[in-house]
């Protein structure tokens, strides 16, 4: 009879039970996607690194948790767009003052500038799901004045976004996630004032090894990024930016790379702009940035250099910044230097 008893059956094994919960997905249960407006955010990481002119001193003090007031000073030169080739500059120095508000549910901001301008930004948990952001400018110059709000809602597996606009500007997206690694979305927009009008398309696939993204427009514009992560500290990213209406093309090429007291990022790309950006931490609270940016175009040739020094007073923060810009065939010199106080 012994032999009769069929075996007990073999437990799975730890092998067996994850290629079972792969295959099982729950599609009333998929993850929250990131807003639209951010589905490239990896690739600009590495593709989009920061560079400013001139000298800049910033200084904030806090005077409880939640309220602090700040002081900037900027000195250096004010890119002006001109149909020639070349980059038409003028000098300016202003100085800003500046009122924060920081609590978990209310974020205000507000700047004033000594040419008249005024900046104001609020972002309010209005419930749980939905947030209110909005950004103000007001200035003594005739039509640059303007202001947007932007509602945001968290839905379980979807994002919406409704934005309003001074000029009759109304645009919304939506973005859905469909599996556990793939959402899609779409956006409009109409601009009263300019009687334009657009939508867009988007997709975006994400694992944790990989982040692929692809946009395209009604306006002509199309994109396409990708970043692959090839361990926790390295990742290499590109993307693809081509509009058929102008038929402009824009390849790029770039990495991140995070060492243990450092972090260099990078790019190339197919217009011959290269650049680079490298943060390092000295000692505690003692942070080391170095960038620099090469942009060759027809038979001129920049250099631009970014290197940042960050410094901890006692209590307070400091840091320092220094960038500069080398044209040697047009003999234009450019450079940056800038300090910052307190958090």
């Amino acid at each position: 009879m012994a032999t009769l008893i069929p075996p007990p059956p073999q437990p799975a094994t730890e092998q067996q039970k994850s290629k079972e919960d792969e295959k099982v997905v729950d599609y009333f249960n998929l993850p929250c996607p990131i807003p639209y407006e951010e589905i490239h955010r990896e690739a600009l990481m590495s593709l989009k690194p920061e560079l400013f002119e001139g000298m800049r001193f910033d200084f904030t003090k806090g005077l409880n948790q939640k309220f602090s007031l700040s002081h900037s000073v900027f000195m250096g030169p004010t890119e002006i767009p001109s149909q020639s080739s070349e980059t038409i500059k003028i000098p300016t120095a202003h100085y800003e003052f500046g009122a924060n508000f920081i609590d978990p549910k209310l974020m205000l901001f507000g700047r004033v500038l000594t040419d008249g301008r005024l900046n104001a930004r609020v972002k309010c948990d209005l419930t749980e799901n939905l947030i209110l952001k909005a950004n103000a400018q007001l200035t003594n110059e005739p039509h640059m004045s303007h202001g947007m709000a932007n509602f945001d809602y968290k839905g379980r597996d979807y994002r919406t976004q409704f934005q309003l606009g001074n000029g009759a500007l109304f645009g919304a997206s939506y973005i859905q996630s469909v599996t556990p690694n793939i959402s899609l979305g779409g956006e409009v927009f109409w601009a009263g004032q300019h009687r334009k009008s657009g939508i867009g398309y988007a997709a975006r696939y994400n694992t944790d090894k990989m982040v692929a993204t692809g946009q395209v427009a009604s306006t002509g514009m199309v994109a396409l990024s990708y970043v692959q992560k090839v361990s926790e500290k390295v990742s290499l990213a590109s993307d693809f930016m081509y509009n058929y209406m102008s038929k402009d093309v824009t390849a790029s090429f770039g990495y991140d790379y995070i060492l243990r007291q450092c972090r260099l990022r990078g790019k190339i790309d197919s217009n011959g702009c290269v650049a680079a950006f490298l943060e390092e931490r000295l000692n505690m609270g003692l942070n080391f940035i170095l960038s620099a940016e090469v942009l060759p175009l027809s038979n001129r040739s920049q250099c631009r250099c970014h290197v940042p020094l960050y410094v901890k007073l006692n209590v307070n923060t400091g840091r320092a910044d220094w960038c500069g810009m080398l044209d040697h065939k047009k003999k234009d010199y450019k450079f940056g230097f800038g300090l910052t106080v307190g958090e």
